[in-house]
């Protein structure tokens, strides 16, 4: 597809698609969708903490409101919170404004259906198709107007809450990065309202420093936290909420591979999973090795959190997600949830009484070395021989006992690359020698 990706429509702010006229037309588009199905139709709109979050929210709202659907404005809210609460209002359709853990200067558009999933593949090529068309505004006695919707974070604090009944978290400590995102206040709330102790940094958003050094994709100052606070556990949000990267009270990085583990092998101790796990090719051979001992199956897919649900629902199970910490848990959750997954962890420890460095301690990781290589837009890498060779080179020198994955982001001009072997020499020398030859090959 031209515009769409694997988590929506993302880019530079300023740039095609990211631009006023393009986002106007691209909500005329999907309300025309919309309306085909439901006359009078309404749509959630929610945002993370980007400065550029206000005009996207506004040519959307203009290119809805032309059309005849009415915009429901939700404000700054974690990701999931618009799913659920798309379907907690009885909307038509609730769409995103973020681009989840990249840096403020991007931005882009999520849509939900009205059951609070990711739009179907089908859906999205239908709006490309649209958007070739020319927006004509609607008759004036059929425009609309926009509508706020002001108990947006009370419901979506209820409804999380409603996943852990009677949980406690008193006298427990937390330290909290809130990645200066959209679960800067929510998320506090949630955690406080449960009887935790919270310290807490990345909750001063001011539409740049959003991911800036900060959240899960840059847990080094939690790490830092946890350790000078003593706090027993330490829980990193990305910008938009819907991933959790966690730190154990040692100031260890626990990944989502791992929170898989742990919360799998908890349910499946209280005859609650369903199936085995999805995964993704990026999932670790340690954390799969691990899950093989509980006699739990884990299933790979295409990285990406659609992929894993489209799985999840293909096979009937309920429980799947990603190293980077998007963690879908279908029984609670229509979508990847970080605070949903944060009690879900914070549940099995105080069941458990054990720390979560005791829960990961049966997972051997596998060393990984993960380069990511700036990639020509038109650059297509499975037409290049030179890299396809080296792959098999490589893959074959590993054996067994290690994996190559090279891919193309879905969400950034990106290419890249992972290395994983029982072997940490075996696994920085190989990264080194593919992201060698890449560069080689893809030099503007």
């Amino acid at each position: 597809m031209k515009y769409f990706g694997t988590d929506g429509i993302r880019g530079k702010v300023g740039e095609t698609p990211i631009t006023p006229a393009f986002i106007m037309h691209l909500g005329w588009a999907l309300g025309q969708i919309i309306l085909n199905k439901q006359p009078e139709a309404k749509i959630v709109i929610g945002k993370d903490t980007r400065s550029s979050g206000d005009f996207i929210e506004y040519a959307l709202t203009a290119g809805l409101s032309s059309c005849g659907c009415t915009p429901v404005l939700i404000g700054n809210m974690p990701t999931p919170a618009i799913a659920f609460l798309t379907k907690h209002l009885n909307a038509d359709a609730g769409i995103v404004i973020s681009a989840s853990h990249n840096p403020y200067q991007d931005n882009g558009i999520k849509i939900f259906s009205r059951e609070g999933k990711k739009l179907s593949s089908e859906l999205e090529n239908q709006i490309e198709q649209l958007l070739e068309e020319k927006a004509k505004v609607t008759s004036c006695d059929k425009l609309t107007r926009s509508q706020v919707f002001l108990d947006a974070e009370t419901k979506y604090v209820q409804y999380c809450k409603s996943t852990v009944k009677n949980l406690s978290l008193c006298g427990i400590h937390i330290a909290v990065d809130a990645a200066n995102g959209a679960c800067y206040k929510v998320a506090i709330d949630i955690f406080k309202q449960l009887g935790a102790k919270v310290s807490a940094i990345g909750v001063s958003p001011n539409g740049i420093n959003i991911n800036d050094n900060c959240g899960s994709t840059s847990p080094s100052q939690l790490q830092k936290l946890v350790l000078e606070t003593q706090a027993d556990i330490g829980i990193a949000f990305d910008g938009d909420g819907d991933r959790v990267i966690m730190v154990d009270n040692n100031g260890n990085i626990v990944d989502g591979d791992q929170l898989l583990y742990v919360i799998a092998t908890a349910w499946k101790n209280k005859n609650l999973l369903k199936g085995g796990v999805v995964g993704t090719v990026m999932t670790n051979m340690g954390v799969e090795v691990s899950l093989q001992e509980q006699d739990i199956n884990l299933v790979r897919t295409s990285v990406g959190d659609k992929y894993v649900n489209k799985q999840l629902s293909k096979l009937d199970w309920i429980l799947g997600g990603e190293s980077s910490g998007h963690i879908i848990c279908k029984n609670l959750a229509s979508t990847g949830d970080g605070l949903i997954v944060s009690l879900q962890l914070l549940t099995i420890i105080i069941e458990t009484n054990k720390s979560l460095a005791e829960l990961v301690k049966p997972i051997t990781v596998y060393p990984q070395k993960l380069i990511n290589i700036p990639m020509p837009r038109e650059f297509n890498i499975s037409d290049n021989p030179n890299i396809s060779k080296t792959v098999s080179q490589i893959q074959k020198q590993l054996s067994n006992s290690g994996r190559v994955l090279v891919r193309q982001s879905g969400t950034e001009p990106l290419i890249r690359v992972m290395i994983e072997s029982c072997d940490q020499n075996k696994v920085d020398d190989y990264a080194s020698e593919l992201a060698a030859v890449i560069k080689n090959e893809t030099i503007y």
